[in-house]
């Protein structure tokens, strides 16, 4: 039983929180005002305020308090979690370092040790309120990842342990991976399904449920396998927001973070030369040839623009007289389809194919998805860029599968390409997954992903879809299908093999207005033409994955990731959510934006993949990005493209996007190197890819899960990086210490 009594949600708090998501979605595109989230460094009036409340608070203080916040003002000691054990006892870092093998050997560094009064200038009252928050939002946040059978790290879960006075044992929870291909197998091979297990599928207040046959489900008895609760949800939800709304939490993080980056430049002013000595005298590997990821890459944009331009001109050389597009019933063979558009391939040139991002398109998505229309003509992206098609989207594979080969050349990239189910109909997926196998499009060095664009109301507007539930039906009881009975679903289930995650996708700055709670109108009953809010898309999402993870799983097949777009723009209310249901995320600039979910991000290390390219042309410029300032504080941030097509010049695009950051934010060699191994730790490759590229440790979290010899990363790094995240999380514990 846990030895922390940390409070439920009251009405006092659920009223506060609904104030504050209300405000938060209330006139979003014009409010001015300081955000509730927000610790502005400038601002007097909050300075004033908290000043006011610390006063307050001091002249009310007992002088047992008082002898209290004298003791917490002692050094605390580093503490660092021993996984090998299944004990709540920690251990010192050096009692780690000697027990390690020869190459994990920590080489001796400068240590930034600080002493005095660690609550960051709050009062001991509010320091433990702050460590009582802190601590349940760790807690939601591996509840919510462990139901999901995704991930949560190992250190922040030995600390939670330890503050319950429990015993932490090591879990086999996470998630299953499909293995990779062997020489000789062939990747599409149906031979190894499993058998009919006669389950039948059912959704229900927008999730899907699986019963042991029709009859139980008019019982309403379904299988033993978890499934979400709304209510609580909400409810912790409702925590989260007042938390991050919070002033004295908001205080405490600003005031770590400002430490942690702090902290992290003094550690390269006493230590860069040893970092770079460690990487000098480590043979064979450098940056170019240590393992990276592109871990967010759209598959219709995944070329640059002069490989879709060669590619146009070789296949009207090739295949002028055939006949590729079907217009109205009247079919049009290639050459009959330029002149219609009054083009001739010859004269085409990356400026006039328009395809590239530039001034534009900033703050204008719309604009930026025409830019998928090459000549402006959606013609041909619909010949070129789509699965479905007169020629059954053959270009399209053949692109890729050059892109894949591409990669296989540069032998060291790899990445995680998405390809589009929109709801629209539940024949997406037998489609797609037949485009998938007939052309065989599989590349050792890509894992797939499944997008789903959040464009129901457009659907809705064109009578496509009764409800909002018709779209998600369409969405996950395909996938259900075919793992309940691969037999009759083989394409998809093979399919289903190769992919790694869901993302959701689309433009964030759009405004919905609703509020997400218990009151929300049930999936079945959303009826109207506008969209749903993002955090009702997310939720239904990850309920659905959350049901479909546990049934694959018991099956013994791959499990899926939820890897969504979030904090690109809008409201800051998107990355609360998706620090409840994701894994990882793509872009979070808006982190920037509150002080406390930052530091959340940071304490749970949530991987987060940033396009700062991508970012530059359509929503901050590349010098504000954030990417060098989370990096500095030790968010794990890995570097990804976004869409080549739009945002890049070089056939190595994700090289190109390595070396503008490393030459704009100056990142040296142990940084760039520290980044490509967050990328490979985030994406979906299986856990023996991982161990090839990072090593056979490389679950250990710190210097013992490094393999400098594979990585690149040098030893101090993982070390600083390792002890600086315990001694925050020890700071939690001790603020919850007993009396």
């Amino acid at each position: 039983m846990s030895r922390v009594r940390i409070p439920e949600l009251d009405e006092a708090m659920r009223s506060f929180a609904e104030k504050v998501f209300a405000s938060e979605v209330k006139d979003e595109e014009i409010r001015q005002e300081i955000s509730p989230f927000d610790v502005e460094d400038i601002c007097p009036i909050s300075r004033q305020e908290m000043r006011e409340h610390m006063i307050l608070q001091e002249s009310s203080t007992t002088a047992e308090k008082r002898k209290k916040r004298l003791f917490r003002m002692k050094t605390v000691a580093l503490a660092v979690p021993v996984a090998q054990r299944s004990i709540t006892r920690l251990s010192t870092i050096d009692e780690v370092i000697s027990t390690s093998p020869l190459y994990q050997t920590v080489p001796d560094f400068q240590r930034v040790q600080i002493t005095g009064d660690y609550a960051s200038g709050v009062t001991v009252e509010d320091f433990e309120v702050v460590c009582k928050g802190l601590y349940r939002a760790l807690c939601i946040r591996e509840k919510h990842m462990q139901q999901s059978v995704q991930r949560f790290p190992r250190t922040p879960s030995q600390y939670l342990r330890a503050i319950e006075g429990e015993v932490w044992r090591a879990s086999d929870t996470g998630p299953v991976f499909t293995p990779p291909v062997k020489d000789g197998q062939d990747p599409f091979e149906t031979g190894n399904l499993g058998e009919d297990l006669g389950y039948h599928i059912q959704m229900k207040d927008g999730v899907v449920y699986v019963y042991g046959d029709k009859a139980a489900a008019e019982r309403d008895e379904p299988k033993d396998l978890p499934y979400p609760s709304l209510e609580h949800f909400v409810d912790d939800m409702n925590f989260l927001l007042a938390l991050i709304a919070q002033g004295p939490v908001k205080t405490y993080a600003h005031r770590r973070l400002k430490f942690l980056s702090s902290k992290f430049q003094v550690h390269e002013m006493l230590n860069e030369m040893e970092e770079m000595k460690e990487l000098k005298n480590n043979p064979h590997r450098d940056f170019y040839n240590c393992r990276k990821v592109d871990t967010h890459i759209h598959a219709a944009a995944c070329m640059n623009q002069k490989h879709l331009l060669r590619f146009i001109k070789k296949s009207y050389c090739v295949d002028a007289d055939r006949v590729v597009y079907d217009a109205k019933g009247k079919q049009l063979t290639l050459k009959q389809l330029f002149q219609q558009l009054n083009l001739h391939p010859y004269d085409l040139t990356v400026d006039s194919l328009d395809v590239h991002a530039g001034r534009q398109t900033f703050q204008r998505f719309d604009k930026f998805n025409d830019k998928y229309n090459p000549v402006g003509a959606s013609e041909l992206r619909d010949l070129y860029l789509k699965t479905e098609n007169a020629i059954n989207g053959e270009y399209f594979a053949t692109i890729i599968k050059e892109v894949g080969s591409d990669l296989e050349d540069a032998k060291y990239q790899h990445a995680e390409p998405r390809l589009s189910i929109y709801g629209r109909s539940a024949e997406e997926w037998p489609k797609l997954a037949n485009w998938f196998n007939k052309h065989r499009v599989y590349s050792p060095n890509m894992k797939w992903m499944i997008q789903i664009p959040r464009i129901y109301d457009v659907f809705r507007s064109k009578n496509f879809l009764p409800h909002f539930g018709k779209m998600l039906e369409n969405i996950f009881v395909p996938v259900f299908e075919a793992t309940v009975n691969p037999q009759a679903h083989k394409e998809l289930s093979v399919f289903l093999r190769h992919i790694t995650g869901f993302d959701s996708v689309d433009d964030e700055s759009k405004h919905s207005g609703h509020m997400f709670c218990t009151k929300s109108p049930k999936p079945m009953q959303w009826t109207s033409e506008k969209n749903p809010s993002y955090t009702y898309y997310l939720y239904y999402m990850y309920a659905n994955i959350l049901v479909l993870n546990n049934l694959r799983r018991q099956r013994g097949m791959n499990t899926f990731l939820f890897r969504p777009h979030c904090g690109e723009a809008g409201a800051i209310t998107h990355l609360l959510t998706a620090f409840m249901t994701a894994d990882n995320i793509s872009h979070g600039l808006n982190l920037k934006k509150s002080p406390v979910l930052q530091y959340l991000y940071f304490l749970a290390q949530i991987p987060i993949a940033m396009s700062p390219l991508s970012n530059n042309s359509l929503f901050l410029e590349y010098a504000k990005n954030p990417l060098p300032d989370f990096h500095q504080k030790g968010l794990m941030v890995s570097l990804s493209t976004d869409d080549p097509m739009q945002f890049h010049y070089t056939k190595e695009p994700l090289m190109e996007e390595y070396a503008i950051a490393a030459q704009v934010f100056k990142l040296s060699t142990c940084d760039m190197c520290e980044i490509a191994r967050n990328s490979v730790l985030q994406c979906g490759l299986s856990h023996e890819e991982k161990a090839k590229f990072l090593g056979e440790n490389y679950r250990e979290e710190g210097p013992q899960g490094n393999d400098i010899r594979k990585t690149n990363v040098a030893q101090i790094r993982m070390a600083y990086r390792y002890e600086t995240w315990c001694y925050e999380l020890n700071l939690i514990a001790e603020g919850l210490k007993a009396d």
